[in-house]
């Protein structure tokens, strides 16, 4: 059941959003979610998607959430879900959307998932971040604005995240001095790229295939960044099919070696890995490493 507090907020959203007077007609639970609670509403005949968590754990999460789904639509090059509208009442904040319904693949949806994501990076800006910070699961992501690459990857996204796993105890000497040897040398091993919009969190569980086999994006974490971030980030779980990336460096071609530098880009997300799950991925976070120092 939904917290009761909230209720009367949601039907007025979806009373202006459909024109339509009336209450909520029934709620179902969604599994797989690790930071909010999922729900699956029905309103005036229509399902909605539903997503909540207490207000003052995660501050403007799903107001972040919904900027940069905003965001990303604003491009027309992607389906994203539409967003409804935030908000919170007494200890929950909410997130309501457009309800997706799941399809099944078929031959063309990878090319056509690989064609749309380059066609989003071609989406550029005069620098790299975000005039907002914002989050990358549930850990705060920085944004602030830079015209270098290479200084946005190590003042934004690996300081702030070593920081972090160091103050948890992840962090040996060994580990701190191998990161100050690669940002010593990390401007020459990226290559010259000009500011792309990215999802920013692309691993399988943030796209979906509706039931008209389109991809539709899901759960970003917005950002003018380097391309080659996102299409790591996909590898680094798996999920994704090769001819993505084939139907991809055809559409929008990848500098050479840009397979080398996936293990580069995932320190990253390897950083956040180890500061949201524990010191299980530090392993992995060193062997990236090692390749580079």
């Amino acid at each position: 059941m939904i917290p009761i507090e909230i209720v009367s907020q949601l039907e007025k959203l979806l009373q202006k959003h459909t024109g339509i007077e009336a209450l909520i007609e029934q709620t179902q639970a969604l599994g797989g979610g690790s930071i909010n609670a999922a729900y699956r509403i029905r309103y005036a005949g229509k399902e909605y998607f539903l997503k909540y968590n207490q207000a003052n754990r995660y501050p403007k999460m799903f107001e972040l959430e919904a900027k940069g789904l905003s965001i990303l639509a604003k491009s027309k090059k992607i389906r994203l879900p539409e967003v409804i509208g935030t908000g919170e009442a007494g200890q929950t904040a909410f997130l309501l959307l457009e309800h997706i319904e799941s399809g099944y693949p078929d031959n063309n949806f990878w090319e056509v998932f690989g064609k749309e994501l380059a066609d989003l990076h071609r989406e550029t800006h005069v620098t790299f971040g975000l005039d907002h910070d914002n989050y990358i699961g549930s850990l705060p992501q920085h944004n602030t604005t830079s015209p270098s690459w290479s200084e946005f990857f190590i003042k934004q996204r690996l300081k702030p995240q070593l920081k972090m796993a160091a103050g948890k105890g992840f962090m040996n000497t060994s580990i701190l001095n191998a990161f100050e040897k690669l940002f010593t040398k990390l401007q020459g091993l990226f290559p010259e790229e000009v500011p792309a919009l990215l999802h920013g969190d692309l691993w399988s569980g943030n796209f979906l295939c509706d039931s008209n086999q389109t991809p539709v994006l899901i759960d970003p974490a917005v950002y003018y960044g380097h391309r080659e971030m996102d299409l790591a980030m996909s590898k680094l779980f798996g999920g994704f099919s090769p001819r993505l990336y084939e139907a991809y460096h055809a559409a929008f071609p990848l500098e050479k070696g840009w397979q080398e530098r996936v293990d580069l880009c995932n320190l990253y997300p390897l950083l956040v890995h180890v500061n949201l799950f524990g010191g299980g991925y530090v392993g992995q976070l060193q062997s990236s490493l090692r390749r580079f120092v």
